[in-house]
């Protein structure tokens, strides 16, 4: 099924376990298997469901700046019933396709708001979500607004005063633009606690998404380990001490000096991992 959105070709990949590739404009944006919510596909989605998992347990009001299709907030809603979700998806031509070929399960309590994540934030209350969940991408590069001090400040505005803010960030070797992200979020009043990544994405071997969890609160480190290691993705963890030394010199980025992530390598987007 092809279906045109606001941002140009949506195709629905389906593959021999029922699953379907949200595949827009080339580039593979989200993987959804209707009958089965806890499966997670790529890499980065798994390892921010590991970091929702880690947790403490029951509902979470969970705001996700980007949607695509939906997702981590399936997941939510199948792991935590009764979870309030907040979804800010500008492209609502996709929406409306996913919606069409992928609906969302009853009861899910997952609402879309058509909009971008910057004014979406700015309509939030404060200290309206537990967790923010910052995964949204344009041509495989995170938006350059959403990057920010300002943007980071927003999030953290919305965060109740214990609450995580998880961020994917695709970004090569030594962070060249993620550390920029990370220092805003440390500028926005919260600590970078936790990176997970594949081991080689880690070890600066190749291009690839950095998953971070940011918040006021410490995150439990063992709890962490010991979900990740049920991961089907060799994943490998930085903790808050060697996140510290990667990202102690770089500065933030300001609106007024904004850029877009980085151009993602065309091997590593045919390449994305499935477990």
């Amino acid at each position: 099924m092809t279906s045109v959105t606001e941002t140009g070709e949506a195709v629905f990949e389906r593959d021999e376990r029922g699953g379907f590739t949200v595949v827009v404009d080339g580039y593979p944006q989200s993987y959804v298997h209707p009958d089965d919510p806890l499966l997670l596909a790529f890499e980065y989605v798994e390892h921010l469901g590991a970091l929702l998992d880690t947790l403490a347990p029951g509902p979470v009001r969970v705001t996700h700046v980007g949607g695509g299709g939906l997702t981590l907030p399936r997941y939510v809603a199948a792991t935590r019933p009764g979870s309030a979700q907040v979804v800010l998806e500008p492209d609502a031509a996709l929406t409306a396709a996913v919606r069409a070929r992928l609906p969302l399960p009853r009861g899910s309590r997952i609402r879309v708001r058509a909009v971008d994540g910057r004014s979406g934030l700015a309509a939030l209350r404060d200290a309206s979500a537990d967790v923010v969940v910052l995964d949204a991408y344009a041509a495989g590069r995170l938006p350059a607004e959403l990057g920010t001090v300002e943007a980071m400040s927003e999030m953290a505005r919305v965060l109740t005063a214990t609450g995580t803010l998880l961020a994917n960030l695709a970004d090569g070797p030594g962070l060249p633009h993620a550390g920029r992200v990370i220092a805003g979020a440390v500028a926005a009043g919260l600590t970078p606690r936790v990176v997970l990544g594949m081991h080689e994405v880690l070890k600066g071997r190749r291009f690839g998404n950095y998953v971070l969890a940011a918040s006021a609160e410490p995150v439990d480190l063992v709890a962490v380990g010991r979900r990740v290691a049920r991961s089907p993705f060799p994943t490998a963890i930085w903790d808050e001490a060697e996140l510290s030394r990667r990202t102690a010199s770089t500065r933030p980025m300001s609106d007024d000096s904004a850029e877009a992530g980085p151009v993602p390598p065309t091997t590593w987007l045919t390449s994305r991992r499935r477990r």
